[in-house]
C-alpha cells in the first residue's frame, strides 16, 4: 500500500443525489484525498427546477460525509455559457496543490474553462468527459452535429484522461479517434446498497392498494421528468393500443407535459387505468419500483437513464428505447427483446402485451435484473475513477501528495467568498 494519496478536486455544478454516495465512499479510499467544489447548492437547497417545472429539494442528505466547498456562482444560473461563472474556482485550484482536478461541469459553461486553465497552470492533471453516447444533441439540430465532429476530437484531447459513463460512450470517444488508453469507463451508478435495502422494507401490497391496484393487476411505471424528449406520449399511446383491462400505467414525475398527458389519457379512454403520481422524492422511489411489475423508458434522448439502475436494484425489469445508454449496458444483458426502436409505438405496445402476459417470466426477469445490476456497482465506479486519476497523474509526471495527519478531520459546511 503506497504511503501517498492523490489530492483531488471534483468540480460539480450542484449536489446530486446519485453522486453523493460516491463522494462519501471516495472520501474513505486509501489512494484518494478528495474535496468537492460545488458551483451551486441546487438540490441540497430548495430551488426551481425548470425540467420538473417545480421547486425541488431532495429529501436525502447530500452534503454529509465528505469535504466540500461552495464556490459562489456569479453567473445567471440559466442554461447558458455564463449561467455557471464561478471565478472562485481559480483561487481554489491555484492554491490547492491538487494532483488532479476532475470536472463534472460541461464545457458549455464558463466554469469549466476556469477550472481547465487553472489546472493546467498548476500542473495538475485535468480529467473530464461526457455522458453522451452519440453526436446528436437533444434538439437534433444538424449544425450541432457537424460542429461536434469538428470540435470534439480537439476538445477531448485537452483531457489528461477522458472519463465516460457507458459502453456506448467508450465507442463514441473511439470514433473521435481519442486513443483507447486515454479513455476510462466509470460506470454510471446509483447507491445499489441503499436501493436494495429500501426495497426490502416496502409493503408491496399496501403500496399497490394506495394506487387502487390489487391482486391480479399488472403495473407499468414510467419514472421521468415529463418532458418532450422523454416521449411519455409514446408510452401512453402504446398502453392504450395494448388495451389490457387489468393493467395500470403510472407516471412518477412532474413536468410541462402533465396536463397534455392527462387530457390524452381521457381522450384515449384509459384515464381510469392511468395514475399520475407527480414528483416523487428520492426516499419514496424504492416503493414505486418495488410495487411495479415493469419500468418503461421510452426516451429519444437519454445518455444513460439511471432510473434503469434504480428499478433493477428493486427487482423491477425494464423495457427501454434504443436511445438510452442503459439499454446496452443494463437492459440488453438481461433481456435483449426488451430494447425497442425509439418512437415505434406499435412495437412498444407489443412488448407491453408480451411482458404482462406471463407474470412468472416477468418475475424471473426481475430476479435477473437484480443479479445483473450488482456488477454495475459503486465499487466498480470508484475503482475505475481511482485508476483514471492514477493514470492521468502519472501522465503528468506527478506523484501523490503525502496525506497530512489531519486529513481525516470531519468535513463541515464551508464556502469560498471573494
Amino acid at each position: 500500500m503506497p504511503d501517498r494519496r492523490y489530492r483531488v478536486l471534483f468540480v460539480a455544478s450542484h449536489p446530486v443525489q446519485y453522486q453523493t454516495p460516491l463522494f462519501q465512499r471516495m472520501a474513505k479510499h486509501p489512494l484518494l484525498d478528495i474535496q468537492v467544489g460545488y458551483c451551486t447548492l441546487r438540490g441540497a437547497e430548495a430551488s426551481h427546477d425548470p425540467e420538473f417545472g417545480a421547486n425541488i429539494q431532495w429529501d436525502v442528505p447530500l452534503l454529509d460525509g465528505y469535504s466540500w466547498k461552495h464556490v459562489p456562482n456569479r453567473g445567471s444560473g440559466a442554461e447558458s455559457f455564463f449561467g455557471l461563472f464561478n471565478p472562485g474556482l481559480w483561487r481554489l485550484i491555484r492554491g490547492g496543490n491538487y494532483d488532479a482536478v476532475v470536472s463534472y461541469v460541461g464545457y458549455v459553461r464558463a466554469s469549466f474553462w476556469i477550472a481547465l486553465i487553472a489546472a493546467k497552470l498548476s500542473k495538475a492533471a485535468f480529467l473530464f468527459g461526457t455522458d453522451a453516447i452519440s453526436l446528436t444533441p437533444r434538439d437534433g439540430r444538424a449544425w450541432k452535429i457537424e460542429a461536434k465532429k469538428l470540435l470534439w476530437p480537439r476538445l477531448f484531447r485537452l483531457a489528461d484522461q477522458v472519463i465516460v459513463l457507458s459502453g456506448a460512450g467508450v465507442d463514441l470517444m473511439c470514433s473521435l479517434r481519442i486513443p483507447q488508453e486515454r479513455i476510462t469507463l466509470t460506470p454510471f451508478v446509483v447507491d445499489n446498497d441503499w436501493w436494495m435495502k429500501q426495497s426490502k422494507q416496502v409493503d408491496r401490497s399496501a403500496v399497490r392498494a394506495s394506487w387502487g391496484v390489487f391482486t391480479g393487476d399488472a403495473v407499468i411505471v414510467c419514472s421521468a421528468k415529463l418532458q418532450q424528449w422523454k416521449r411519455p406520449h409514446d408510452l401512453l399511446r402504446a398502453f392504450a393500443k395494448a388495451n389490457l383491462p387489468n393493467v395500470f400505467l403510472l407516471f412518477a414525475g412532474a413536468g410541462p407535459l402533465l396536463s397534455e398527458l392527462q387530457s390524452e389519457a381521457a381522450s384515449l379512454g384509459v384515464a381510469s387505468r392511468v395514475r399520475f403520481l407527480g414528483f416523487v422524492n428520492q426516499s419514496q422511489l424504492p416503493a414505486v419500483y418495488t410495487a411495479a411489475d415493469v419500468l418503461v423508458l421510452p426516451s429519444e434522448f437519454e445518455p444513460f437513464g439511471l432510473v434503469v439502475n434504480e428499478a433493477m436494484c428493486c427487482g423491477c425489469p425494464v423495457i427501454a428505447s434504443d436511445r438510452a445508454g442503459a439499454s446496452r449496458d443494463l437492459v440488453a444483458p438481461v433481456c435483449p427483446e426488451f430494447v425497442f426502436r425509439c418512437g415505434d409505438v406499435d412495437a412498444l405496445a407489443q412488448l407491453i402485451m408480451r411482458a404482462v402476459a406471463d407474470s412468472a417470466h416477468l418475475r424471473e426477469l426481475g430476479r435477473s435484473a437484480f443479479a445483473h445490476i450488482q456488477s454495475w456497482s459503486p465499487e466498480r465506479n470508484i475503482a475505475a475513477s481511482a485508476e483514471a486519476i492514477r493514470i492521468a497523474v502519472s501522465r503528468m509526471g506527478r506523484r501523490g501528495i503525502k496525506c497530512p495527519s489531519d486529513s481525516a478531520a470531519p468535513a463541515g459546511r464551508q464556502g469560498i467568498h471573494e
